[in-house]
Formats: C-alpha cells, structure tokens, sequence
C-alpha cells in the first residue's frame, strides 16, 4: 500500500504525519443507519450539557450494564441499557465564595482495581473546574465517589490559575501490568499528562508521571508555518482519547488539528494519523468580532474529519483487531479507521433521524463489542449535541444508543469474532 510522508515542525520537535493514499473499498447498506433509543434530554437552563458517555459492562448480569455519562457543571448521569436515568451525581461544590464548581467532562473505566482489599471496577472523570479528578467505584449498579480530598491539581499551581481554566479536560484510562493510568489533556492547551491512579487507603489518588505538549505550529509542504485559528492565550487543545489495550497505543484528537497516535506512557514520538480537513488553513482572530477570518484553502487538510475532532474510540473484532472512530463534528459524521498497521481510512456514517431524532454536533462517544440485551452485536454511545424532542421546538443534548451490528451493515465492519467476551 502506498502511502506519503510529510515531517512537521514544531518548536524545533519533528512530527509525522502517515496518510494512506489509498483506503479500502466497503460496501453499504442502502438503509440509513438509525439509533435504536436515547437518553432524556438534558437542557442548559439546568446548567446540564451532555457530553462523553462510558459502557460499563456487568459481567455476571448484562442486563445490569450501565452507561455512566458527564454532564458538565450537572455532574454525572447513569442510565440502564433502556436509556433511563437511574442515579445522578452532583459536582463537587465551589471551594470558595469567587471559584467554580465542579464540571465533569470526560469519563472512562478502571476494571479490577486494588482498593482497600477488594477488587473493584472504577468511573473515572475529568473535573474541568476543579482541576483534578472524580474518582467513583461501581457496585451493585451505583457509583460511590472514592476520589483522595489530598491528590492536588493536575495542571495548576494555585487556586488562581485553576480559575483560569487551562484544566483538565479530556481524558481516557489504561492498564498494564504495573497498574492503572489515566491520560488527561489540558484544557486550551497542547499539554497531555499521564497519571498513575493509586489506592489511598479506601480512596483513589493519582501521582503525575511525565507530560507531553503536542504541536501547536506546523511547518506546511510549501514551507510555510501554519498555527490554528484561537483566540489569544488559547492554542489547540485535545480532548477525544482512546488506549489501544492490545498495543499500548494511545490516540489523541487534537480539536483542531488531527488525530495523533503515540504509546500511552507518552514516551516516543507522536505521529498523525489523519488531519482535518481544515488543516493548514489560514486565518486570524478578530478582536471586534470574536471570530476567526480565513483565507483561501491551500489544500494541506486532509479529507475525512471537519472540526472540531472529538470523541474517540475502538471497536473490537479480535486480538489485535478493530476500528478507531472519531468523531467528526463538523459534518456530523464518525470516521473509521483500522487499529492495525498503517491505519487505514475505512469509510464515514451518520446517525440519521429513526424512532428518535438524528445525531449531530456530536461529541464523546463509546462502544463496547459484548453482546448486550437489545444490543447482539454490540453497542455504540454518542453523544448528540443538537437534541431535538418530540413536541418541542428548543434544542437541548442527551444521548442515543446504536446497535452496532447496524453501524457494521450500514458501513460494510465487521462484527466481534466472539462477542460475548469483549473488552468492554
């Protein structure tokens, strides 16, 4: 297969991009791809804006499995496998008169984790105005918070900066045999940093191992030097993660940018898989109008993702085997790619309007490959972030739930080789 290098610049650090210049052919359904159901809506006047959901599995009772769901400044929401709420949990409070709150962005699972001489499966979050994490143990279908009161802030030196905001952000887990880990971007920043989730008594902590800062120039194939458009002081944060648990490989969608691959202990060299197909593309922030001002395209982007790039994760076929989505928020399209060798662009699908409306704007999303009630061949969680109820003219965010053996015949994927013993 042939494929084209470009190297990047950045800050004097070399980057590579690998796109293949060819991808393989899938044939499709001629039926639209539907979501089976979805979640109540959430609205802003509630301060509640869905954003990135995970699908715990209850591996002695399926029909127990729960998707457990951010919410922003509304906390976390968990629903059963009918997308019905059954627990809630608030943010942590302000710590003073003049802070935030709490507002949980992205969750993922730790499963069988050491704590305080039981083994347990964790809900992990982002805490975007707290600058740290929520740390939750899942038991007998409800989450209690386990977070240490003493870990500290990931990014933050002072009460101060975490007013700020350059905070947590995006966030995805891992396990290997020295422990569990979390990967956490920074809030409008390039930064990404790898934490190392420890039992603290019966509490959960973290310790920082080491950081990684992205791009944020980049030198274009007719020598120019291209930054993304942002407004002063921001640069082109991540926020979509997802580990690799056969290779250790963690990808990383930079908003803006593209989607990176390095390993997931952050050491090596990180490496693009796709860009945006607003890569490269000129503009500047005006002041007056709060809005970025764009020339012409050059051409540099890529074909497959519009920004921003968000929500990110793998569908399971077999050891080794499986696809990355990405979410491509500007089209209101999910991309495929392989997990294996080069990566491979596979084909795009939408979510289109069924029983329930369609998904658009979409941000976070997850996917498991067990065979779950309702859902034979899998399930995909997607976040949509233009909500439209029936009998109401107002635009709010939930979530939709999709068969995936649906999303494997609209798309021409295929289905887990075992389905009753995936990942998740």
């Amino acid at each position: 297969m042939l494929s084209r290098l470009i190297t990047l610049t950045a800050f004097g650090t070399a980057a590579v991009l690998v796109c293949s210049a060819s991808a393989q052919a899938h044939q499709r359904s001629d039926e639209e791809l539907t979501a089976e159901l979805e979640t109540p809506a959430l609205w802003d006047e509630d301060d509640a804006d869905a954003d990135d959901p995970a699908i715990w599995v209850d591996r002695d009772d399926p029909e127990d499995s729960l998707v457990i769901a951010t919410a922003k400044e509304a906390g976390i929401y968990v629903y059963d496998l009918e997308g019905d709420q059954v627990q809630h949990l608030a943010p942590k409070p302000a710590p003073g008169e003049d802070d935030a709150p709490g507002r949980y962005n992205n969750v993922d699972l730790v499963l069988g984790f050491a704590l305080d001489g039981e083994t347990v499966d964790l809900a992990v979050a982002s805490d975007k105005g707290m600058d740290n994490l929520g740390v939750f143990v899942i038991d007998d279908g409800e989450l209690t918070e386990v977070t240490d009161p003493d870990a500290g802030w990931i990014f933050s030196a002072s009460q101060e900066e975490v007013n700020g905001e350059h905070t947590a952000y995006g966030l995805t887990t891992w396990q290997d045999e020295t422990g569990a880990y979390a990967l956490v971007s920074r809030n409008s920043e390039t930064e990404v940093a790898l934490l190392k989730l420890e039992a603290k008594g019966d509490k959960v902590g973290w310790t920082k191992v080491r950081t990684l800062t992205l791009p944020a120039e980049f030198t274009m194939p007719d020598g120019s030097t291209w930054t993304t458009c942002d407004d002063p002081g921001e640069y082109a944060q991540v926020e979509g993660m997802v580990v690799d648990k056969s290779t250790g490989t963690a990808y990383l969608g930079q908003e803006l940018v593209g989607v990176w691959k390095i390993d997931a202990d952050l050491t090596g060299e990180p490496e693009l898989v796709d860009t945006a197909v607003e890569y490269g593309l000129p503009g500047a922030y005006d002041p007056e109008t709060d809005e970025c001002v764009y020339g012409a395209d050059p051409g540099f982007g890529g074909e497959h993702l519009r920004t921003d790039i968000e929500g990110l994760t793998i569908y399971y076929t077999g050891r080794g085997a499986g696809y990355l989505l990405a979410s491509s928020q500007g089209d209101d399209t999910y991309a495929v790619y392989e997990i294996e060798g080069g990566n491979d662009y596979l084909g795009s699908f939408a979510i289109a309007a069924g029983d329930v409306d369609s998904t658009q704007h979409s941000d976070g999303a997850d996917v498991t490959s067990v065979s779950l009630p309702g859902f034979d061949g899998g399930l995909l969680v997607v976040q949509d972030g233009d909500n439209t109820p029936e009998g109401s003219d107002e635009s709010s965010t939930n979530f939709k739930f999709v068969e995936w053996e649906d999303v494997a015949e609209d798309s021409g994927l295929d289905l887990a080789q075992a389905r009753g013993r995936g990942r998740r």
